[in-house]
C-alpha cells in the first residue's frame, strides 16, 4: 500500500499536472490526477489474477483538454440536467450555461471541475483533491470549498468521499463520470454485461433528458433490474424512456434510506469474472450506457464507439433544482454536502 507520484503531463501554460498511483496488496491499482480530479487508469484481477484496466480515458492532457464524454471525470458543482438552465433559490433566479439544447448538463463544459487543476494532498492509501469556487461561476451562488478524495483499500474498494463547504445557500450535486467496462477499457461493447439495480422506481423524462416530476415503478418494463439482467436485452426496445435517450441515460430512485451507505448496484462480466459493487448514501444514481459515444481513440490505442463503456453515477434526482418534491441538493452555511460512493471489485 502507498502513493506513488510521477509527472503525467505538462499543460500549455507550464503547470505541471501529476498522477498518483494508489496501489493495494491483492492486484488492484488506481490512477488519478490532479486535472480534474480524474480517474485515469483502474487495474482489477480477473477470475485467474490477471488485472486488466477497467476504465476509459487518454493516455495524455489532449484528450482531456476536450473528454466531450468525460471520461472518468469528477463533475461539478452540479451534475446531470437542469431544466432551461435556470433554477430559483430564495426568490433569486440564477443562469447556466446553455450547453445541452435548452438546457445546462454537468454545469459547464470548458469551466467545471473536470476542467480544473486541483491542490493534492497524499495519505497513505489516498489523494485528496482540494479546490475553491468562487461566488457566481458558472452561474452558481456561493464561494465554495471543495474535496474529493480517492483511497484504495484492502478489500479492493475505490472509495470516493466528496465534501463542499459553501458561504451561500447553492447547489451542490457532485458525481464521478467513469465509464467502466469490465473485460477492459479496450474491450469493445457493454452489452453482454449483467447488471443489478436496487431500485423499484425510477424518474421518467420529457424529451431533453428532463424528468417530468413523476416518481413511476420499474415493474414490467425495460427499467427493471431488480433482478440480474443483461444491459444488451432491452436496450433497443421500442419503450418510449429509452427511444428518448438512446438507450439506457436515466436516473434510479435508489432502495433504503437515502443518508445510509448501501449497496445500490452489481456489475458482472461474465468472460473476466469481474464483479463490480456500488456503494452510496445518495437518492439516485444514473445508469449511462454509453449511447452517445462516438468512436475515437483512446488510452494505448483503444477504439472507443457507441455503448464501450457504462456510466453508474451516484447523485441527487436530475434537474432537482427545480422540483421541489424530488430531495433537495441545496447546501450552504448550514448543510455541509458530504457523500461517499464505493465501487468494490471481486472476481469468480
Amino acid at each position: 500500500m502507498g502513493i506513488r507520484k510521477t509527472l503525467f503531463d505538462t499543460m500549455k501554460d507550464g503547470t505541471q499536472i501529476y498522477q498518483y498511483s494508489i496501489e493495494n496488496g491483492r492486484g488492484m491499482k488506481a490512477e488519478v490526477i490532479n486535472y480534474g480530479a480524474v480517474l485515469v487508469r483502474l487495474y482489477v484481477p480477473d477470475k485467474n489474477g490477471q488485472p486488466e484496466d477497467v476504465v476509459l480515458g487518454y493516455d495524455n492532457l489532449d484528450g482531456y483538454y476536450v473528454n466531450k464524454a468525460n471520461y472518468g471525470a469528477t463533475i461539478g458543482p452540479n451534475a446531470n440536467r437542469v431544466g432551461n438552465a435556470a433554477f430559483s433559490l430564495d426568490g433569486v433566479t440564477y443562469r447556466l450555461d446553455v450547453n445541452d439544447g435548452k438546457n445546462n448538463l454537468h454545469s459547464h463544459a470548458d469551466l467545471g471541475y473536470h476542467k480544473r487543476v486541483w491542490d493534492a494532498v497524499e495519505g497513505t492509501d489516498s489523494v485528496t483533491f482540494r479546490l475553491e469556487d468562487m461566488d457566481g461561476t458558472m452561474g452558481f451562488p456561493g464561494k465554495k470549498k471543495v474535496q474529493v478524495t480517492y483511497a484504495l483499500t484492502e478489500n479492493n474498494e475505490l472509495r470516493i468521499h466528496y465534501h463542499a463547504t459553501s458561504d451561500k445557500r447553492t447547489i451542490i450535486n457532485m458525481t464521478n463520470h467513469t465509464y467502466f467496462n469490465l473485460a477492459g477499457h479496450g474491450a469493445g461493447g457493454i452489452e453482454d454485461h449483467i447488471m443489478t439495480i436496487n431500485a423499484a422506481e425510477y424518474t421518467p423524462v420529457a424529451e431533453g433528458a428532463i424528468p417530468t416530476g413523476e416518481i413511476a415503478p420499474v415493474e414490467g418494463t425495460p427499467m427493471d433490474f431488480t433482478v440480474p439482467r443483461r444491459i444488451g436485452d432491452r436496450i433497443d426496445t421500442d419503450f418510449r424512456q429509452l427511444t428518448l435517450n438512446g438507450g439506457y441515460d436515466h436516473n434510479w430512485v435508489l432502495d433504503g434510506e437515502a443518508g445510509t451507505l448501501r449497496h445500490i448496484a452489481t456489475v458482472e462480466e461474465p468472460v473476466s469474472g469481474r464483479v463490480m459493487k456500488v456503494y452510496t448514501d445518495l437518492p439516485g444514481v444514473q445508469f449511462y450506457a454509453g449511447n452517445f459515444q462516438t468512436e475515437e481513440k483512446g488510452k494505448g490505442g483503444a477504439v472507443y464507439k457507441k455503448r464501450t463503456g457504462l456510466c453508474l453515477e451516484t447523485q441527487y434526482y436530475p434537474d432537482t433544482p427545480n422540483k421541489p418534491e424530488f430531495p433537495s441538493a441545496v447546501f450552504g452555511p448550514e448543510r455541509d454536502y458530504d457523500t461517499v460512493t464505493v465501487y468494490q471489485f471481486e472476481a469468480r
